[in-house]
């Protein structure tokens, strides 16, 4: 294949989990780029090996070599420290951006025309970080984190009515974390507003549960999900290499937008070959706009932790 995608951090569960989805749907040859070169090794060649059976010829490898991602089209920062316990925020924030260091100086050394995608939490922060350290233009630099986040809400809202995922569409703005700003207005059910469809108490519940939806992974697992925002990745990686021009919910660096300047925060933006075509600018009411404020504003603490 021509294409290529760099998975760094790969060998771990929300990277493979990338690797995989890529490798499944013949996206694009991957490369997965890990510090546990062996385990990466590894987890390459048993995706490679299961190509045949989904009928893809992706090809997949695993390196601890930077070297070998050169060329990159699109390359997924999933690299970081979970937070331990004792570990204060501005610690986690402070390993974690020296980890956007040494990544981003290997990316963009070996694949300086490439569209990066951070997932890497806490993630607006840390994309922010990538985008001053790689210096890329900011149609290039993408965060995972609304189309995680609205795919939660799909899910609780699917589940409350009873029907098919397939017709419901959910809007989640602003930071990923608990100040998400999830919007009922824009979210609807085959067309229809679930503002017409649910009582007050129930949207309150769902919207709820989306903005804890990491957590309650979390305290269930023991460790952060891997599947769904793997999947959400795969489908952001699908958009640009097939130039859809479809519009998703990521965190962008804003530049004026929704009144909120060099800050990454999660709006809809229209994705396609060269990453952030448009982003797209709706109406909020005045307590909507004040939540995306709020939000912003969490966004900024961390920013301003790391100097970014």
């Amino acid at each position: 294949m021509n294409r290529k995608v760099t998975v760094v951090g790969g060998a771990g569960n929300v990277g493979a989990t990338v690797a995989r989805g890529i490798a499944e749907k013949q996206l694009a040859d991957v490369v997965i780029v890990d510090i546990a070169e062996k385990k990466a090794a590894g987890v390459a060649l048993d995706m490679f090996e299961a190509c045949p059976v989904y009928g893809s010829d992706a090809r997949v490898l695993g390196t601890g070599d930077y070297a070998e991602s050169a060329g990159s089209d699109l390359v997924v920062i999933t690299s970081g420290m979970p937070r331990k316990p004792g570990m204060s925020r501005d610690d986690l924030l402070n390993v974690n951006y020296k980890i956007m260091q040494q990544v981003t100086e290997q990316v963009v050394k070996h694949s300086p025309d490439c569209i990066l995608v951070p997932v890497s939490n806490p993630l607006d922060a840390m994309a922010q970080a990538v985008l001053r350290l790689s210096k890329f233009p900011r149609e290039r630099v993408i965060g995972m984190a609304g189309v995680l986040d609205s795919a939660r809400m799909r899910t609780f809202i699917a589940k409350e009515l009873d029907v098919s995922v397939e017709n419901v569409h959910a809007f989640v703005l602003g930071g990923h974390g608990d100040t998400m700003v999830p919007l009922p207005r824009y979210s609807t059910v085959a067309g229809i507003p679930i503002t017409d469809l649910m009582d007050k108490v129930t949207i309150e519940r769902i919207v709820a549960r989306t903005a804890r939806g990491g957590l309650e992974i979390t305290e269930l697992v023991g460790t952060s999900a891997w599947y769904a925002p793997g999947a959400s990745v795969v489908e952001m990686i699908e958009a640009i290499l097939l130039d859809k021009k479809k519009i998703m919910p990521c965190s962008v660096f804003l530049q004026g937008e929704y009144g909120v300047r060099d800050l990454f925060v999660g709006v809809p933006v229209k994705l396609g070959a060269r990453g952030v075509e448009q982003i797209v600018q709706i109406t909020l009411t005045p307590e909507e706009q004040a939540a995306f404020n709020k939000s912003a504003a969490a966004v900024k603490e961390l920013v301003d932790v790391i100097k970014v």
